[in-house]
């Protein structure tokens, strides 16, 4: 079952309309219910895991509470790392280290005799691992209570909407809310719905759209011409990001209605005029948890100057290995961290040029100039994320930079006719438009100006379900970040 699917179209409705027919006492019991409901139809056969880590987290965090030693504490943290970890571990990248392995040692002229465990990669795990360690180390901080009902802590761990692909909660953040009695409300229920129906419309009519001719360039790297990767990779950071923010949209939206307010995943992250500003509006739950449970640990910036810049690569090497058991994800994780050093060794010298220039740093032609280059090297980047095989991605690397051809070639490549260059052009006109007017209607609820413009907005809702009925009959797809 995904959101983009009818069985979702029956699901929700259901669990919504319990959730406000039940007596507040029972509501959290049918949410865990359906949550596991929820996970089961993706992979019941590995309910097991979710559960096991879930009282393993829990159980460690009881003894870490009632513990008075303090190496007795480290030890229960050190245990629910090692199991969570482990688990991960094992099931995400056994197969990616044991082929690693091989490779280095056929290299050598050796042979190794480990076979691939060939484990089915469990949906949503890189997410909720994240959200059991969270938990677990913010009891050892200190920062937070224990649970003393491991059901609601259940609850937290697989609350359905996140539980897939995310935003990965803090538990001072998600469990006060389930806990708390929410009656329905007239606001939520028109934000919550307008928020799905943007999630539905970034996925459907633009990520899924623009897959088609993304998958030409890169599922066919060899008949790829410089025009059409950089074009395939442009179009491929359009779908990344309506894919994975059309997800927490959804998300955010389903959560929103019962009254439940999920954490902001993506705040314009394109608009970023550097790198590190990028990362602070990408993936907004992934960039906080690295930055306060690895980054922070390892000592941050305040440090000397060479660790500092150590910690930066360390932190973006291990978010390139999460994001994919590939070397692909930890080539594109070591850039990003190279921009990062780069950007820190270089800042002196780039505010000391715009100042030669007669500029202010905050001027908006240098603002202009810079988001240019930031996106620049993003979508750099984007190449080498979505490349197949590190094979694959010499090959998209050579076309780029040595195979030149007409437009008119590129296009026949992409599959790409009129009709599709305004059709794409529309509908991002469109997605921009009402993504900006869903932000302005969260920041001023009670504008007149929103007031007057409703029958504009209830008109567009109107085009976009007629456009979600017309392509979710051609196409149709699981979410990208389904797979971390």
């Amino acid at each position: 079952m995904t959101f983009n699917s009818f069985e979702f179209l029956l699901f929700y409705p259901t669990v919504l309309g319990l959730y406000f027919i039940l007596p507040h006492k029972f509501r959290w019991i049918m949410l865990l219910v359906a949550s596991y409901y929820f996970y089961a139809c993706y992979q019941y056969e590995l309910l097991f895991l979710i559960a096991g880590t879930t009282l393993v987290s829990w159980l460690m965090s009881k003894a870490i509470e009632r513990c008075e030693s303090a190496w007795l504490k480290r030890l229960c943290l050190a245990l629910t790392l090692i199991v969570c970890l482990g688990v991960l571990a094992i099931y995400k990248y056994a197969d990616f280290f044991i082929s690693s392995v091989g490779g280095i040692a056929s290299a050598f002229g050796a042979t190794v005799a480990f076979s691939e465990l060939s484990l089915v990669l469990p949906v949503g795990i890189s997410f909720y691992t994240f959200q059991t360690l969270s938990y677990v180390i913010d009891v050892y901080r200190g920062n937070i209570k224990t649970e003393p009902n491991f059901f609601f802590y259940a609850l937290f761990v697989s609350f359905f909407p996140q539980l897939v692909a995310g935003p990965i909660e803090r538990p001072d953040n998600l469990i006060p809310q389930l806990k708390v009695e929410h009656r329905w409300n007239r606001d939520n229920a028109l934000s919550g719905a307008k928020r799905m129906m943007l999630g539905f419309f970034k996925k459907i009519a633009v990520a899924d759209v623009v897959s088609v001719y993304v998958d030409a360039v890169y599922n066919n790297p060899e008949g790829a011409d410089s025009l059409g990767v950089i074009i395939a990779t442009v179009l491929f950071a359009v779908q990344i990001y309506c894919d994975f923010s059309g997800y927490t949209d959804i998300a955010i939206g389903c959560a929103r209605i019962m009254g439940i307010r999920l954490m902001k995943n993506f705040d314009y992250p394109y608009s970023s005029v550097t790198i590190k500003e990028f990362w602070s509006r990408w993936h907004i739950s992934l960039s906080s948890w690295f930055k306060d449970y690895l980054y922070f640990p390892l000592g941050g910036s305040r440090c000397a100057k060479w660790r500092h810049l150590l910690n930066l690569m360390i932190v973006f090497t291990v978010s390139g290995l999460w994001h994919g058991a590939a070397w692909t994800f930890v080539i594109w994780g070591l850039l990003h961290g190279v921009y990062q050093v780069v950007g820190t060794l270089t800042i002196g010298v780039r505010n000391r040029l715009v100042e030669k220039c007669g500029k202010a740093p905050k001027d908006p032609s240098v603002r202009a100039v810079r988001r240019v280059i930031t996106f620049v090297l993003v979508s750099f980047a984007w190449i080498f994320f979505r490349a197949n095989s590190v094979s694959e991605l010499g090959v998209l690397l050579n076309r780029l930079f040595t195979k030149f051809a007409s437009p008119t070639e590129t296009l026949v490549l992409l599959g790409v006719d009129l009709a599709g260059i305004l059709t794409l052009i529309f509908s991002i006109g469109i997605l921009i438009l009402l993504d900006r007017m869903l932000d302005y209607e969260e920041k001023n609820p009670v504008s007149e100006i929103m007031v007057k413009q409703g029958a504009f907005l209830y008109i567009i809702w109107a085009v976009l379900i007629c456009w979600m009925l017309l392509f979710s009959k051609d196409i149709l797809s699981t979410f990208i970040y389904f797979q971390f």
